[in-house]
């Protein structure tokens, strides 16, 4: 082979001339959206590192059932330690990349957002003994109910959605402190890995039990009391999106439905817009709903259709 053809060229794809165009389309882009000043190094997080991050977090959360095969109780605190310090330096970094680029795209972080992000990190430290117990009574609910759960350790273990729960508890605190970024990040690890689709805007109240779990979709501004459970396919979506006097979404509006304390919705069911599901109620399979119930209400396809029938149902 001659020496002086790149391994591109003799590799017959025509990766030279592939590789120019798609600088070039790089360079237009960032012309575009005012991305021409480069850093020289990594702008945004990344998806892997938040995923590392993750499963170290849980790991020292539950250091002998989700951390090492090898550890021992003795050890556990060294292990948590260790595990901890390596995965908040690891997110202190992502944090000051998200911080960085949303005060000015292409440019290093500076030290007040060094800052900004070092106290998120450490309020987010200091927060994970209460995110633990909250954690506990998670599990703890999806152990009460489901009958085919045989211990608490199977469903830490093994239950979809437990995982997608561990990812939104700690996600939802960072979305809450100003890194909604690293929060989405995070609850797409847990949709890709359960097929659980939670936005880390969703406020979720303790005791909460996903049962089965895929299909299932929360909202960014639903609100869920405590001791709720829902099962497989569930929606808690949004009804219609406003706009502003251009055409363009507004961003943040309440959309999503409120469910009160105890309640249960079954597989299928596809609540609706900004209504209140009232506490103690019961919404049954498939059922579509598109307006508010009172406390202690059973809501079946039956009745739905009747409602429909008679003109009382929005």
């Amino acid at each position: 082979m001659d020496q002086r053809v790149s391994p591109a060229a003799a590799s017959g794809w025509k990766l030279e001339s592939i590789v120019r165009d798609l600088r070039a389309a790089r360079r237009e882009w960032r012309a575009q959206h005012g991305r021409d000043r480069e850093p020289g190094g990594r702008e945004l997080p990344s998806r892997q590192i938040m995923g590392e991050i993750v499963e170290a977090l849980a790991g020292a959360l539950f250091p002998m059932r989700l951390g090492p095969p090898d550890l021992r109780q003795e050890s556990e605190d060294l292990y948590v330690g260790h595990t901890l310090d390596a995965a908040l330096n690891a997110l202190l970094q992502q944090a000051s990349l998200e911080l960085g680029h949303a005060a000015q795209p292409g440019v290093r972080p500076s030290q007040e957002i060094e800052r900004q992000a070092r106290r998120i990190v450490q309020d987010f430290a200091l927060a994970l003994p209460a995110l633990r117990r909250l954690l506990d009574g998670d599990v703890m609910a999806a152990y009460r109910g489901d009958p085919a759960a045989r211990s608490v350790d199977e469903v830490l273990l093994c239950y979809p959605g437990i995982i997608a729960v561990i990812h939104h508890r700690i996600a939802h605190h960072l979305y809450s402190a100003g890194l909604p970024l690293l929060a989405r990040i995070i609850a797409e690890l847990a949709h890709s890995a359960t097929g659980i689709d939670i936005h880390p805007g969703a406020r979720i109240g303790s005791s909460f039990f996903i049962d089965h779990g895929t299909g299932v979709v929360i909202g960014e501004t639903a609100v869920i009391g405590e001791r709720v459970r829902i099962y497989q396919a569930v929606t808690l979506g949004a009804k219609r999106f406003e706009s502003d006097e251009t055409g363009q979404l507004l961003k943040g509006q309440p959309r999503h439905p409120i469910v009160e304390d105890d309640v249960v919705i079954y597989a299928g069911a596809t609540i609706l817009g900004r209504i209140t599901i009232g506490a103690g109620s019961t919404i049954g399979g498939n059922v579509w709903l598109t307006r508010s119930v009172p406390p202690g209400s059973n809501v079946s396809q039956a009745n739905v259709q009747n409602q429909v029938g008679n003109g009382s149902v929005s």
